[in-house]
Formats: C-alpha cells, structure tokens, sequence
C-alpha cells in the first residue's frame, strides 16, 4: 500500500497493481460451450521446469499466437474480442468502481485472541482464571452435552478468497499498466489478483 493526495489536499490510502496486459487466449460461445465469456491470460510461464505450461495448455496458447503465460481466468465481456487480442488497463476508467479478488496472506494455526478477537487477560472469559489467552468455557450442560458446530475456536487463519467490493479507482497508468485503487487488497506484494468492474 501506499497513499496519494488528492485535489483538495487529503491524504487518501490506496493500492498499485499491475494490471496487464492480458492475451485473450479462449472465446467461449453459448452454440459451442453453453455459455459467453473470454478465456485471459497474465504473467509469463517458464519455457521448461516444474512451472512450465503442460502440452494441452501450450496448444491453446499456440492458437492464441502468444507465448505460455502463467495465470488463466475468464470473463464475461459486453463487447466483442477476438482470439490473439491484446486487453490493456485502459479498459478502467478514473472513478470507476471495482472488485478486487485475492488470497489472504496465511498466518498458520492461531489462537481466539487473534483469530476472533476475544478478549485475553484483561477481559477473562468464563471458564479460566489463570490462562491468558485461552478461549474459557465451551461446553452446553449436560443437555445436549455437545460443543456444537461453528462455536468459535483455535485453528487455520488466513489463506482464503477474499473479494473487497466498491473500490474506487484514483488513476490509471496505462504507460506502465497500473491501476490504483483506494484502500486495501487481500494478499501480499506480488501475489495475483483478480479484478472485476
């Protein structure tokens, strides 16, 4: 993150990303596969290795007539593209507002003081008196006698598919394709991000 000032002198937090450009790679038809949308893709792919585009996935973007890339999504257009084309972040306009879909940064197994925010050592839960950070009581009583699903717990935090709604684009770089948008995204520098209208 990093911020910028706007016309009337606020200092506003926002996010750089870079967004494109990106090859159309497929056009699915409702005749052929059911449903309209255009297949893109993002970032090169290595030439040989673990990380390398399979055979399959080398023949379509061979149609494409552009080299292997390394991310895939599809999308749904209103307007027309053809196989090859090339979508650039000039497709954003200033004041737009945008989706924006990442994988949280992953933290691991975690306690409820910070998975759920309880309250620890100055504010006891019921249930323990001498555990800092420990979540207290879980139990119903002896009817039903289960701890049910869902109760709030320890466990895996981070590492999900977050989508954060309504941000509004402050400017587009289409020289350098970046796109900046107010306020935060989920992941960390130089994971991939998805982006909507």
């Amino acid at each position: 993150m990093t911020s910028v000032f706007s016309a009337d002198g606020k200092n506003v937090p926002c996010t750089v990303i870079e967004a494109g450009p990106c090859v159309v790679t497929q056009v699915k038809t409702v005749e052929k596969d059911g449903y309209a949308a255009v297949q893109l893709a993002f970032g090169e792919a290595k030439a040989t290795g673990r990380n390398a585009a399979t055979k399959p996935m080398q023949g379509i973007f061979k149609k494409a007539n552009t080299t292997p890339k390394k991310h895939l999504a599809e999308f749904k257009f209103d307007e027309e593209h053809n196989l090859g084309d090339t979508i650039t972040v000039e497709l954003f306009k200033e004041d737009d507002f945008v989706d924006v879909v990442g994988t949280s940064k992953g933290k691991g197994f975690q306690g409820v003081v910070k998975r759920h925010g309880f309250g620890g050592v100055g504010q006891s839960t019921h249930g323990q008196d001498d555990r800092a950070r420990k979540p207290g009581s879980i139990g119903a009583c002896s009817y039903p006698a289960i701890v049910f699903k869902g109760l709030r717990m320890g466990g895996q935090m981070g590492g999900d598919r977050v989508t954060t709604q309504n941000l509004k684009v402050l400017k587009v770089i289409p020289e350098h394709n970046l796109l900046v948008v107010k306020g935060s995204v989920a992941g960390c520098i130089g994971s991939t991000l998805l982006i909507r209208k």
